[in-house]
């Protein structure tokens, strides 16, 4: 009878992790055809033009990095505080997130870009004293980021969307104590979103690879390319997931990450000038194997939606996905900002109405 029910109790533990895990339960798949994403075997955007241009195909997305956010520094945890508690809440954070992620969704917005050491809460900094890694020091998971991550994956799971799960940031990667923890984290973060069943999901291995902040040599443009392969190779049962990385603003993917990426990343920062969004997306074709790849910018902090011509506009013309970048500016209040911490994860700043007005437009959504 003991081994009965050891034998029962081991056929119920099964069947509850398969039950959790197991692929056919999910509601959402992304592949890519060509230069094209689709999502449950249909593309992006199904027959939709604007203005003249294909948006079939494209991949709308926003740079939503804090979603997983903490702060392991108790010299800076302070800094977080959400006005009306006095207090920082990475759960509430994580929790209004996801409260928001339909209207984003109900606007034409597909995508997002998180990041498992998520990025500057003050938009652009010199120092990062905060320590905010969902990696140990040897690349391990803790066990709190992974949860509220797996919250939020399962909800664009449920709503159809396709995040960019970054891994690491270069104002955290030195929270990794060496190129194996940087290996074994990528194993690992890999492994868990297999584990996990998710067929919805990109990942980014950092965030700008040529970003001299980056500690180690691993994470930069020469050798990022062993870790884009590392991640292409970790397969289950059949699958594996669409892996890229991307570089600073304004600057074109060197071939070895071209080569060996699903899907090239750019980035629209220091660009004022739209035609240059045009002629970075034209320079990144003529790279040899990038002609035939999906070209996404995800991270742009150029905005002036209510004009005809900007990033957004000159993105798509060019046949580019485009992604907004919206940080808190000096003096701007608790509503603006998407990676400025704590996050109002709403739509209703101006910038934010702009943005969303501007993609429902192009999108059709």
């Amino acid at each position: 009878m003991t081994h009965l029910k050891s034998f029962l109790l081991l056929f119920l533990l099964s069947f509850n992790y398969f039950q959790e895990h197991n692929p056919s339960e999910r509601n959402t798949t992304v592949e890519i055809k060509g230069d094209k994403f689709y999502i449950n075997g249909k593309p992006t955007y199904e027959g939709r033009t604007w203005k003249g241009k294909p948006i079939e195909g494209l991949l709308m997305n926003s740079r939503m990095v804090q979603g997983v956010f903490d702060d392991l520094n108790p010299e800076t945890f302070s800094n977080w505080e959400y006005p009306d508690t006095g207090k920082w809440d990475p759960e509430r954070n994580t929790d209004e997130f996801i409260a928001n992620m339909a209207e984003w969704k109900r606007h034409g917005l597909l995508s997002f870009t998180i990041n498992l050491q998520g990025g500057s809460p003050f938009g652009y900094s010199q120092s990062q004293p905060w320590h905010n890694s969902a990696f140990t020091e040897k690349g391990e998971l803790r066990v709190d980021f992974m949860k509220r991550l797996k919250k939020i994956l399962d909800k664009a799971d449920e709503l159809g969307m396709v995040p960019i799960v970054g891994y690491f940031y270069f104002g955290q990667d030195q929270r990794l104590e060496d190129e194996k923890a940087v290996i074994s984290a990528v194993q690992n973060a890999t492994e868990w979103l297999h584990e996990k069943g998710y067929r919805n999901v990109l990942i980014e291995i950092n965030n700008e690879c040529d970003v001299d902040a980056y500690d180690h040599e691993i994470l930069k443009p020469e050798r990022v390319h062993e870790l884009i392969t590392l991640a292409k190779n970790i397969e289950r049962n059949g699958y594996r997931f669409y892996v890229s990385t991307s570089y600073k603003g304004s600057a074109i993917p060197k071939p070895n990450v071209v080569n060996v990426s699903d899907f090239i990343l750019l980035h629209g920062n220091g660009v004022s000038d739209p035609n240059s969004i045009v002629s970075m997306v034209n320079s990144t074709r003529m790279i040899e194997t990038a002609e035939s790849k999906p070209i996404i910018f995800n991270e742009d902090d150029h905005f002036d939606f209510d004009k005809d011509w900007n990033n957004f506009t000159a993105a798509v013309s060019a046949y580019a996905s485009w992604g907004l970048f919206d940080y808190r500016m000096k003096d701007e209040g608790f509503e603006q900002g998407y990676q400025s911490v704590p996050v109002d994860w709403g739509t209703n700043s101006d910038r934010k109405k702009g943005f969303f007005g501007l993609l429902k437009e192009i999108t059709g959504y």
